[in-house]
């Protein structure tokens, strides 16, 4: 095959960001697993949840790209931890609030300091004119997949 007909993957930029995005994801998943034994929807739900405050599960599935099955599964996991409640919503029935509790909202308060801590560190491991290249790209690939 010629060149213009070979695909070379670990070129290729999707599938580089998948592999990055993998990468930093399983480095911040050690944090939060040991610290609080969550997965990685759990983590999710938390974060959402802790920065909107109530929300239904599908605005927590569309806001961070979730299936609904992992959705209700950290829903539920959750729950039975006692760090989220839900209400239904007094318009639909059909529907719940979701809203984290006091130690739900304490468990937040505890993992925001890690998270901001872990996206330090691994910033720090750049350059200033890296960091500023990143944080540009970045920005200019959002607005043309996901703003768009």
């Amino acid at each position: 095959m010629s060149g213009g007909h070979r695909l070379e993957l670990e070129n290729f930029l999707p599938y580089r960001f998948n592999r990055l995005a993998d990468a930093v994801s399983r480095d911040f998943a050690r944090i939060y697993r040991e610290k609080f034994g969550l997965t990685r929807p759990e983590w999710r739900l938390l974060a959402t949840l802790g920065q909107y405050g109530t929300m239904t599960a599908t605005a927590v599935g569309q806001h961070s790209s979730m299936h609904k099955t992992k959705v209700s599964r950290a829903v539920t996991a959750l729950e039975q931890r006692r760090w989220l409640r839900r209400t239904p919503d007094p318009n639909d029935r059909r529907v719940e609030q979701l809203a984290l509790t006091r130690a739900g909202e304490s468990a937040y308060g505890e993992l925001v300091p890690l998270a901001h801590g872990f996206e330090q560190v691994l910033l720090a491991r750049m350059s200033e004119r890296e960091r500023s290249s990143v944080l540009a790209g970045l920005a200019a690939i959002e607005r043309v997949l996901v703003d768009a």
